[in-house]
């Protein structure tokens, strides 16, 4: 908790200005590997989220050795031999929405970021597809997309070709409350 305050307030510092910041009550972000002899999945519950509806800026980072595996082997071999979990300890998002985003209206609004999507020490431009749901003071954010592992410099060793697929399907979903500040 207390890296999660850090990491807020050293992000949210500039985001403070003129309209509320929200940040992440909880989070899920799996993801899904089809390939041929067998599918990897995983999941993520402790992604740092910071929305700022009035501006639509969006930042996420998640912990790469947080994923969780069915077979801890997998997990291992995903953090050392593929995502180089120490040298590459995050997963980053840093955004802004593509349309303005109604906060005075409660239900589902379909939506587009551009940002900078930051993997494996590899940051590129990418817009996503997504939805907003304001409920009262909270917001869902939630997103599908794929990944392809090889424009992220993510190296596959070829006896394992056959394991890992070449596109990688990411779920993300957020549920967002109100940041209050601590005293």
């Amino acid at each position: 908790m207390k890296k999660f305050l850090a990491f807020a307030a050293l992000i949210c510092g500039p985001l403070l200005s003129k309209s509320q910041l929200y940040t992440a009550k909880s989070t899920t972000t799996q993801f899904f590997s089809e390939a041929p002899l067998e599918n990897i999945e995983a999941t993520n519950k402790s992604a740092v989220v910071v929305f700022k509806p009035g501006s639509g800026d969006v930042q996420i980072r998640i912990t790469i050795m947080n994923f969780n595996f069915k077979n801890a082997l997998m997990g291992e071999h995903f953090n050392e031999n593929y995502m180089e979990s120490d040298k590459f300890p995050y997963a980053e998002f840093k955004g802004k929405l593509n349309e303005p985003l109604d906060q005075n209206k409660d239900g589902e609004t379909k939506v587009s970021v551009t940002g900078k999507h930051t993997i494996h020490g590899v940051q590129k431009d990418v817009t996503l597809n997504g939805t907003i749901v304001k409920t009262g003071k909270e917001y869902t954010l939630a997103t599908k997309f794929k990944v392809k592992v090889t424009e992220y410099n993510i190296k596959v060793p070829s006896m394992y070709v056959k394991n890992i697929a070449e596109e990688v399907e990411v779920a993300f979903t957020s549920t967002l409350e109100p940041y209050e500040k601590k005293n």
